[in-house]
This record gives C-alpha cells, sequence and structure tokens, in this order.
C-alpha cells in the first residue's frame, strides 16, 4: 500500500503528527520570501526608484540576500518556527527602513505607503504563522498523563524478588581485573 499522506507530514506537531494550515502557510511564506528576496536582489534599483530611497540599493540587496537565506531556511527545515520568527524580525527592520523614506521632500510618498501597508499586511501573516507553530509545540496541561500505576521497576516486583540470591562474587571483587595477579603476594 503506498504512503498518501502529504510530503512534509513529519514537519507538523510534535512526533510527526499532523500537518497544518500553520505549517502549510509557513511553506507559502518561505516561497514568498524567496521571490522577494531575487525581487531585491536583481531590481533593487528599481524599487528604490520606485518607492523614493534612492541610494540604498546595496541595502535593499542585502535584504534580498535575507530573505532568500530565510525562505530556504523555512522550506529545508523539519520545525520551520525559528524562521518565521526570523521573518518577524526581517519585517520590523524593513518597515523601519520605509519608514525613514517619509520625508517632506519624497514625490513617492504613495508608492512608499502602498509598500508600507504590503509589509505590515505580511508581518501580520508572519506574526500569526508563529503563534500557530508555537502552540503546535506546547505541552500538555499538568495532570494530562497518570503515571500512578508505575512502580519504576523494569519487571514487577515479585518477578525480580531473590533474583540476585545466585550472585556468587569473585574473592575479592573490589580489586579490578588487571590487578588481581599481585593479589596476595603472588606475581
Amino acid at each position: 500500500m503506498s504512503d498518501t499522506r502529504h510530503p512534509l507530514a513529519s514537519r507538523g506537531a510534535p512526533g510527526g503528527g499532523a500537518y497544518t494550515r500553520h505549517d502549510e502557510l509557513a511553506r507559502g511564506l518561505g516561497w514568498f520570501s524567496i521571490g522577494l528576496g531575487l525581487l531585491e536582489l536583481t531590481a533593487a534599483r528599481g524599487l528604490c526608484r520606485a518607492l523614493g530611497l534612492r541610494g540604498r540599493e546595496t541595502l535593499i540587496q542585502a535584504y534580498g540576500v535575507r530573505e532568500v537565506a530565510t525562505g530556504v531556511a523555512i522550506l529545508m527545515s523539519h520545525d520551520p518556527t525559528p524562521w518565521i520568527l526570523g521573518r518577524v524580525g526581517g519585517d520590523a527592520i524593513d518597515l523601519a527602513t520605509l519608514a525613514t523614506g517619509f520625508e517632506d521632500d519624497n514625490p513617492k510618498k504613495t508608492n512608499l505607503a502602498a509598500a508600507t501597508a504590503a509589509v505590515a499586511g505580511v508581518t501580520v501573516l508572519d506574526v500569526i504563522c508563529a503563534q500557530g507553530l508555537i502552540g503546535q509545540k506546547r505541552l500538555s496541561p499538568p495532570g494530562a498523563f497518570d503515571y500512578g500505576d508505575r512502580s519504576g521497576f523494569p519487571l514487577p516486583p515479585q518477578a525480580m524478588r531473590g533474583a540476585a540470591s545466585d550472585f556468587e562474587p569473585p574473592a575479592d571483587f573490589r580489586i579490578p581485573e588487571p590487578l588481581r595477579p599481585w593479589q596476595g603476594g603472588k606475581a
């Protein structure tokens, strides 16, 4: 019988549980991150011109490298949570960079406002995804597991009773084996 589970089913809940919507969202954000990063790498000059952020092309390209690396890490990781949290941090940096462009002499404020709104929207998705992934990892509430019927012994006590009675130690088991030829004055 063939395995019809989702190819990334092992990335779901701890222990290889179900593949959730948050995992699917993380995967989508990973692909989005790669696409945005490639755009920032290849068209930094055009983006800066459209947003009125001239002179920041190298910075935008550095953000592109960050986006591509984060996207690849999200897609390759068994647990994308830290990488999604990294996206949230990257979004904060992006918003701070965009905020520096709202100067009186910037003729592209409308474009800048639209870009800021788009980044804020993606930030909301990143936060929702991160919260969902973290929520999957939460432990069960206290008292959910009852181990009261366990004794801690490998076998029931009745089965272990007398198990050590047939043990015969060597003449002096305190002397390590390599030193035994010299015991009792013999060489």
